[in-house]
This record gives structure tokens, sequence and C-alpha cells, in this order.
């Protein structure tokens, strides 16, 4: 019995053996027959695995780029922005930036002692950097000393000074600031303009300048006006300079602080109260036009010249000769965008008109707009006289003598921009005080 048990069991063991074998030597057969494509699947797809270090490495997932960083800049105005003369030129040109090239304008007004008295100019900038403001532009001269300090004790901060020149190296009171720059435009062409429309007008042959204080800007700008004027007068119309009188009264700011300046609406009515037909601003504000308007609805022929912004004239057009203004965008903007993409330098810009067209508020940083006041004649001599200009007219040259007789330049000799700009007395010709007392 126990030799059947074996012998079964060792047949069982060689059926499992054969079994096996088959399995693993398959015998070939055709290929099957191709059919057709299984229908895609709808089932949502399986997250894919994360990534290895290394294959992160070698091909790294894309993302969106940073943001572009807003650039703040900040602006102190010595009055207030809706002046309609110097502080909203600025202004403007302060939003021309915001709308043309980007950048955001934090700003503050009647940036002054009587308006602000106990506060300095570098407190209110230390505000606007507290604000944002990686650039400050301090607006006036009234601010040298403040924005020099404040560029020497910020140096991580731009600062633009107008009207200043501690950085011009030709001038009289360098200093190596690196984060200062100065800007100007050349108005003396523009005041000259406004000195030809003037005497182009006067039937008196009388012509007043309303003036702020007394420095080298105020003077120099006087000054062509005047020579602006005499040139008119003498080349358009034939008329001895002897005869031409050309008086400047200084108010004392550059606009009117009660009890601290004269009055400019009363200064304006004398000069139209003796004889003055037209009177040339030099103020930040438009009292000159304002009286003129008043004179001439009592019947008198008078004539008024704005300053500092494009649209002066319409306050009161009817009077308004036309105005000399400055277009500070072509010079905010170059300094801005300086400032803004690491371009910086420490520079002095004194920047002239765009001869091609000097109202082109793209590439002009001064210009000159005629006002309805001024006959068609006299525009037609305007225009003539700025195209003199344009093609190299320069009425800074010799012999002219400082007011008091001494020589300032000799016959044939061209005024150098440092001449031109630190003009120490009025000219011979103009009547006026010089120098502050």
């Amino acid at each position: 019995m126990k030799r059947y048990w074996m012998l079964a069991l060792l047949l069982l063991m060689g059926a499992v053996f054969l079994a096996a074998c088959k399995q693993a030597t398959p015998t070939p057969t055709e290929a099957p027959k191709p059919t057709e494509a299984a229908p895609a699947k709808t089932e949502e797809p399986t997250q894919a695995p994360e990534k290895t270090e290394e294959e992160t490495a070698e091909t790294p997932e894309a993302t969106e780029a940073p943001a572009k960083e807003e650039f703040t800049f900040g602006l102190l105005l010595v009055g207030p922005y809706n002046d309609r003369g110097w502080s909203q030129a600025h202004y403007e040109a302060g939003k021309m930036v915001e709308e043309n090239v980007g950048y955001k304008m934090v700003y503050l007004d009647n940036v002054n002692p009587a308006a602000r008295p106990g506060t300095t100019a570098n407190q209110l900038a230390a505000e606007l950097v507290a604000q944002g403001a990686k650039a400050i532009i301090f607006n006036s001269d009234d601010m040298k000393d403040a924005a020099l300090l404040f560029a020497q004790e910020n140096p991580d901060i731009y600062v633009i000074h107008i009207s200043g020149d501690h950085v011009w190296k030709e001038g009289k009171n360098y200093v190596e600031v690196p984060n200062l720059a100065n800007l100007m435009g050349r108005m003396e062409y523009m005041k000259m303009v406004a000195g030809c429309a003037a005497a182009l007008t006067t039937q008196t042959g009388q012509i007043g300048y309303l003036g702020p204080l007394i420095n080298d800007e105020t003077r120099r700008l006087a000054a062509s006006s005047y020579l602006g004027a005499k040139y008119c007068w003498e080349n358009y119309l034939g008329k001895d300079p002897a005869d031409l009188k050309f008086k400047v009264v200084w108010i004392g700011f550059w606009f009117h602080i009660p009890g601290q300046t004269l009055d400019p609406t009363q200064v304006a009515d004398e000069f139209f109260t003796t004889g003055y037909d037209v009177v040339i601003s030099g103020i930040d504000t438009t009292e000159a036009l304002v009286e003129a308007k008043k004179f001439r609805d009592q019947g008198k022929e008078v004539w008024a010249i704005p300053y500092d912004y494009i649209q002066a004239c319409d306050e009161a057009p009817e009077v308004c000769l036309g105005v000399p203004y400055f277009n500070w965008y072509p010079g905010y903007k170059q300094l801005l965008e300086a400032a803004a993409t690491g371009q910086w330098e420490s520079v002095f810009l004194w920047l002239g008109p765009d001869w091609k067209d000097i109202n082109n508020l793209e590439t002009s940083s001064v210009g000159f707009v005629k006002g309805q006041g001024l006959s068609e004649d006299a525009a037609k001599m305007v225009d003539k006289f700025i195209e003199e200009l344009a093609g190299g007219l320069n009425l800074w040259v010799g012999p002219l003598n400082l007011q008091d007789g001494t020589p300032y330049l000799q016959e044939g000799e061209v005024a150098t921009d440092v001449q031109i700009w630190y003009l120490p007395q009025l000219l011979e010709g103009m009547e006026g005080q010089s120098v502050s007392e």
C-alpha cells in the first residue's frame, strides 16, 4: 500500500513540473489582430508626482515676473499749488510726470515762513520721504540752504533744487554733493520777448517792472526784459533808447505777504496812475494783470505781462500782451528718470527753449504765448524777434554798463553764463534798486 502512495506522489509532482515549464516557455503564436482604440477615460487626472530636488534644479517651474516697484517723488512748493504762477507751473509739471512717465508725486505747498512759521523746508521734506519719496524737489531759490543741508544729511535721497547753483562747478557756490542736482530754465530769452512786446505796445514810452525780492536771478531777468524792450524800441520802431523809461519796483518776496512785503496791487496801481501803461510782472502771482483789467474797465489804455504759468493770460485776456512761462516737465523727466533707473549724476541744468517750437511742452523748458492784448502788427514783430533770437541774436553783448556806470561788457564782448547768472546790478538805463539794503 505504501508503494502505491509513493508512486502516486511521484506522478503528481511530475505533472506540476511539466505545467510550470509550459508557462515559462510558451510556444510562439501569430500576433493578435489590432483592435479599435479604447475609449478615452473620463475620470479626473491624478496629480503628478512631486519632483525630486535634482529634477527641480534642472527644469524650474515658470513664475510670474515681480511687479515693477513704484517710484515716488516729493515736491515742495513755495506758494499755493494753484497760484496761476510759479508754483502751479511746478505742480502741473509734476502731474505731467505722473501721467506720462508713471511715477507717483506727493507734495506740500505754501512752504514759506509766513504760511508755516516755525517749520523748515527740511522738516517738510522729511515728511515727504516718510510717504515714500525717494527724490525731493525744492522749488524755490528761497530754499537753497535747506536743499543743500537736506541733501548732505540724507545721502540716500535724490535732491533737486530749482534755480540754485550749488553743484555748478563754474559757479561761485560750488559744493560737491553727489545726490544733489540744480535745475533752472533760461528764462532770460523769454523775458527779452516780454520786453519786446511791452516796447511795441506802450503809448507813453514807460514800462514798469513789478519785481519780487532782489537777488542774482531777479536782477538778470529784469535786465533781460529791459534789453528786449530796448532792442525792439530802437530796431523795430526806430526810436531813441533814451526816450524809453524802464522802472523796477521790488515788493520784497515772490508774492504778497501782508505786513512783510509791499502790496503788489498797490505797486501796480501806482505804475498805472503815473504814466506807465505796461507792467511786466516778475512775481509769482497775477496782481499786475488783475489791476490792468481794472484800469481798462475804467477806460484807461493799459496792459500787463504776467509770468511763470502758461495759462496766466486767461485771468484777463483782453489786457494781456503774452506770458513768458516755465515748462518744468523736460527737466523733471530727465532728472527723475535718472534717479529711478540708477543713472543719476549730480548736474547743473540751465535748460533753454526749443527754437524749433518754443511752446513744445515735450522739449522746450521755457516758452512765450502771445496774448489777446497784443496788436496784430506787434505780434508779427514779436514773431520776428523770436526768429532773430533763434537765429543767434545775442543781446548780452557789449558795450554794456551797470546801473552806476561801471563797464560790464566791453565793445563786442559776449557775456559768459557766469557773468549773466551773477549780474551784480541792474543795467544802465534802468531805474530802481539794484541791491538789497
